[in-house]
């Protein structure tokens, strides 16, 4: 089976939209921010194209404030991350090291649920 790859398409009208290939079947996807997990994000067959899925994750308005906010895209399953995305709001930054910071600290997260899962499953 092909690794699933997670392509952003577009954000608009306050969703993030993509293009999941790599799946034989509709997979369940989890969307994160702050570690905390949003609701709403759909995953659909794509009528055009066979073996292609169309994801669909809307952005929450209360989770938009001055500063980085990052939206981490993972696997339902696996836990393993398809996709990140980062919505900057408020003074422009100088520097987008804001963002990658958020998405280490994203990545940090998910790394350390997998790792105590780990632990509890080989105790």
């Amino acid at each position: 089976m092909a690794e699933m790859q997670l392509t952003k398409t577009r954000i608009q009208a306050g969703y993030w939209e993509g293009v999941l290939t790599g799946a034989e079947t509709v997979p369940e996807i989890v969307v994160t921010h702050l570690a905390n997990p949003i609701g709403g994000a759909t995953v659909r067959e794509d009528p055009d194209v066979a073996g292609q899925f169309l994801v669909r994750v809307p952005i929450p308005a209360d989770l938009l404030s001055d500063g980085v906010q990052t939206f981490v895209i993972s696997n339902q399953a696996t836990d393993d991350r398809l996709a990140a995305f980062t919505i900057v709001t408020g003074q422009p930054l100088d520097d987008d090291f804001r963002a990658e910071f958020e998405l280490l600290r994203a990545e940090l997260d998910m790394l350390k649920r997998a790792f105590r899962r780990h632990c509890v499953e080989t105790m």
